[in-house]
């Protein structure tokens, strides 16, 4: 089923009752196709730890730095 912007606004849960039950549409402009309405597919879970081991956190990571301390508070910090 092809149906217009103007009509798939003014019947929107309609077409997603359609859609629900297996019914395939197609928004359009003008006439032509720009749009398919489908069923939402989940793409799946996110997975956790995919870096585990390919990097290592500095041991001075939470150490200050008097050069990016300079460039925040100015002179020498």
């Amino acid at each position: 089923m092809i149906v217009n912007i103007s009509e798939a606004k003014a019947n929107l849960s309609k077409l997603i009752d359609m859609v629900y039950h297996g019914e395939k549409v197609v928004i359009a402009k003008n006439n032509l196709p720009i749009a398919d309405l489908v069923i939402h597919k989940p793409t799946g879970k996110r997975k956790l730890g995919l870096l585990e081991g390919k990097f290592a956190v500095p041991e001075n990571l939470m150490e200050e730095d008097k050069d990016i301390e300079a460039l925040f508070y100015g002179g020498n910090a």
